[in-house]
């Protein structure tokens, strides 16, 4: 039952596959095959349902990321209702709140993790688990050949893993 509740709240969207011109369809412009895309899904949720991760390297990806997200390093885009205005002529911004205890050990481990995983491992990590880049934008954002992402990505995955001693 709980499945197919979580089947039902997906947000699934179909997308084109991306293609040569020579393979579309004559006379139709689009092209011919099509995917089904779960847009709520993470890219290490994709990869570890199509059997590119391990568990291992999927829970330590999942760790690294709730670790990010404790310590507030996550982009701010709402505005601060804290304080009003002082008056008509001094327009002062509220001052920025203190972290707490929590956010500052989540950075220290984040900061750890990521000194453990290593700076040529560090940057294809960031993006996949934290900025939630999917595999191509991450490739060709850091230059990389097309496919050498995965592997790059296992590999940090592992370092992670061993960084938080899972099994």
């Amino acid at each position: 039952m709980a499945g197919a509740k979580a089947r039902k709240n997906r947000l699934l969207v179909e997308r084109p596959l991306r293609e040569e011109p020579k393979r579309l369809r004559p006379g139709r412009g689009r092209a011919a095959r099509s995917v089904t895309v779960n847009l709520a899904e993470s890219p290490l949720g994709w990869l570890l349902n199509r059997g590119h991760l391990s568990l291992r390297q999927f829970a330590a990806g999942e760790q690294l990321r709730l670790d990010w997200e404790r310590a507030a390093l996550p982009p701010v885009v709402t505005m601060q209702w804290d304080s009003p205005p002082l008056g008509r002529t001094a327009r002062l911004a509220p001052e920025e709140a203190a972290p707490t205890m929590r956010q500052l050990a989540a950075r220290r481990r984040f900061e750890a993790a990521t000194r453990a995983v290593g700076p040529g491992l560090r940057d294809i990590a960031w993006r996949i688990v934290c900025a939630g880049e999917g595999m191509r934008d991450a490739e060709t954002a850091l230059g990389w050949p097309a496919r050498a992402g995965k592997l790059v990505l296992c590999m940090a995955l592992d370092r992670l893993a061993d960084h938080y001693r899972m099994r």
